[in-house]
């Protein structure tokens, strides 16, 4: 794992944030109930929450200071985040510790631990338009598919189940390869990148260039062609910054888990665009989208749809991949709520009580197929656990979550 060197730029204190800390032994399959979390400035050591989990593996959102939300709207305000550190504590596992959290104005930072025998410090590095990251050298935007080389090309674009991101340049055959969920990846990059205070549609259309992004490396096999046993890397100049078990921001959380599955295309193109982007302050190139741009061009009310077209062309189209690896059944079109029945239904109550033998604040259900009050609350509970929008139905964004923590779950029996 990549090493930073700690910030020593104290907090500043004129607006609020928010912290929300969820733990678990393994993987998000098993909560850690009764872990003990501090949370505490990093430049003065003083701790400012201290408290346990419950059998969740959660505890209460914790409200810490911010910078004035106007730092993060403009490239030339001062730092827009505040860093605080989390520390972690449960009898027979070492002692977690997360540096250099960042917490912005008006947001809800999401830091997930997971705890095991040998767990290793993490220090999360500035988001890319703060620090200093290498520039991303061009490549087409679409890509020579891999044969005959002998791999297989997909028919259509397909979500994967999981990536595997290379940490460093794709020669150092030295950096570690994490395997990430998708969905997972994407939340770190759009964390990574972007500030999580600026406009929903322009948080939209960055996380879409970023999915389509990811996309094209997965269609086209882009690494694995070459040899390497890996699917994108963390490296700015290559692919996307990604930063192994950094902070992500709830308001990046719920875009993603909506647009998951869409990517940007063009008319009679299979594969996904590789949608390249800049900062657009440091650097800034024809056909790219500008970061800094998108949140002007939000500013203004454009749609996320009128910003991509505004960047990569009036003929681009927005498609779904119509398969999401690893998922026991695809969502199935339309939103679960009360009066709804069927076998969707019945599949969310399955999994839902798979969850709750893990998760017992997660009520029972009768598995009958009718979705009642009952189920609604069971959905309820899961959506405030996971840190999810609380509405007790089942939309697309809350299908695929229940599903993934389900097989997270089932892997553990």
């Amino acid at each position: 794992m990549r090493r930073y060197k700690p910030f020593i730029q104290e907090n500043i204190r004129g607006d609020f944030g928010s912290l929300a800390t969820s733990v678990f032994l393994n993987s998000i399959g098993r909560p850690a109930a009764e872990a003990l979390v501090r949370v505490y400035d990093p430049t003065s050591t003083i701790i400012v929450e201290e408290t346990r989990t419950d059998s969740s593996g959660q505890i209460p959102p914790i409200i810490l200071p911010a910078p004035p939300l106007d730092y993060s709207m403009n490239p030339d305000g001062g730092r827009p985040f505040n860093l605080f550190n989390v520390s972690v504590f449960l009898p027979g596992f070492i002692e977690a510790n997360v540096y250099n959290v960042q917490i912005y104005p008006d947001t809800v930072a999401l830091q997930q631990v997971i705890l095991n025998p040998t767990y290793e410090s993490i220090d999360i590095p500035y988001p890319t338009l703060w620090g200093d990251f290498p520039p991303k050298i061009p490549e087409s935007e679409v890509k020579k598919l891999p044969f005959p080389g002998g791999l297989v090309v997909l028919p259509e674009p397909v979500v994967p189940e999981f990536v595997v991101v290379h940490d460093g340049v794709p020669e150092n055959t030295g950096a570690a390869n994490y395997t990430i969920g998708f969905k997972d990846y994407i939340k770190n990059v759009a964390s990574s990148e972007i500030y999580a205070t600026w406009p929903i549609e322009s948080l939209k259309a960055n996380i879409l260039a970023m999915i389509s992004f990811t996309l094209n490396r997965v269609y086209t096999e882009w690494y694995r062609s070459k040899g390497f046993g890996f699917t994108i890397t963390s490296s700015t100049a290559y692919d996307q910054a990604f930063n192994y078990g950094r902070n992500i921001y709830r308001e990046v959380s719920d875009v993603v888990d909506e647009l998951f599955t869409t990517y940007i295309s063009r008319p009679g193109l299979a594969q996904p665009l590789f949608t390249q982007y800049s900062d657009g302050k440091k650097v800034v190139r024809d056909g790219w989208l500008s970061q800094w741009g998108s949140k002007y061009l939000a500013d203004s009310g454009y749609t996320a749809l009128q910003i991509l077209k505004n960047y990569y062309g009036s003929d681009i189209i927005l498609r779904q991949a119509q398969k999401v690896e690893g998922i026991p059944m695809s969502f199935p079109g339309y939103t679960l709520e009360i009066g709804s029945s069927g076998e969707p239904v019945r599949t969310i109550q399955h999994q839902l009580n798979a969850i709750s033998r893990n998760f017992p604040l997660i009520p029972k259900l009768i598995e009958d197929g009718v979705y009642g009050e009952n189920t609604a609350a069971a959905v309820k509970r899961f959506q405030e656990i996971f840190k999810m929008p609380i509405t007790g139905n089942v939309d697309f964004a809350t299908w695929y979550r229940i599903s993934n923590v389900f097989i997270a779950v089932e892997k553990l029996s």
